[in-house]
């Protein structure tokens, strides 16, 4: 199973907001490089970036720690947040991002998303955040009036390689993932699906994992590792188990 140790962007630091409220943010890093060079010596698979301040522009902006990112890390990054045109997609993927996740613009425009995955076979990602089985777009601040398994569906039909699912519910909470909505929207779209979302014990891996059969392929692992609740290394053990 993969492991994505998360890096949210804000202000060119390392921040993590509860359940995805801007009011409710704390600082864990103000070098963003330095936290991915950490995680790639942990065991890390994939870097999970998400743009905060991105993601309400509508544009990217923390390119600068991106490039950090990618440059201490060493290991494949994703990258999501305000990702609204072709040519931002491509901009990304030129830096050195491995694959680009697009959020709301699956909703507005999915359009965009069949033409990226097009012209970037393999490296286009959505992302699907829910609040009660309904998509929430712009930063989690308006409902998109769709349901998540409906809008996965339509995703994979567009060539879509993978689909990260969070829970807002869940994020920040530390209270475990919902890996019931997750496997049922794994079945629903045929697609490999990233858990999002509560994950906050070693136990939390072990119960992913077991559903692996079911379309899970691995989880994104946020505030529990700046807390120290989850340790990465013991976390990328139980991910390489037989």
């Amino acid at each position: 199973m993969n492991l994505y140790p998360a890096i949210d962007l804000r202000g060119g630091q390392c921040v993590r907001l509860l359940k995805g409220d801007f009011s409710k943010e704390t600082v864990y890093g103000s070098h963003p490089g330095a936290m991915s060079k950490k995680w790639a010596r942990e065991g890390a698979s994939c870097i999970h970036v998400v743009d905060l301040d991105g993601a309400l522009a509508g544009e990217s902006r923390n390119l600068p720690s991106i490039q950090a990112i990618i440059r201490e890390g060493g290991i494949p990054i994703e990258v999501g947040g305000g990702i609204r045109t072709l040519e931002q997609v491509r901009r990304l993927l030129d830096l050195g991002v491995h694959q680009v996740i697009l959020g709301s613009a699956a909703v507005y425009h999915p359009e965009l998303v069949e033409a990226a995955c097009r012209a970037f076979p393999g490296q286009i990602v959505v992302g699907i955040d829910a609040r009660d089985g309904e998509v929430a777009v712009d930063g989690w601040e308006k409902s998109g009036h769709v349901t998540a398994a409906d809008l996965a569906c339509k995703m994979a039909s567009l060539g879509v390689s993978r689909i990260i699912f969070t829970d807002i519910s869940r994020d920040g909470m530390m209270n475990g993932n919902n890996i019931e909505a997750t496997v049922a929207l794994a079945k629903a779209c045929g697609l490999p699906v990233t858990a999002s979302g509560g994950v906050s014990t070693l136990d939390d891996i072990r119960r992913l994992k077991a559903e692996s059969r079911n379309g899970i392929e691995g989880c994104i692992i946020g505030k529990a590792l700046y807390t120290g609740a989850i340790s990465l290394a013991e976390a990328a053990a139980i991910a390489k188990e037989a």
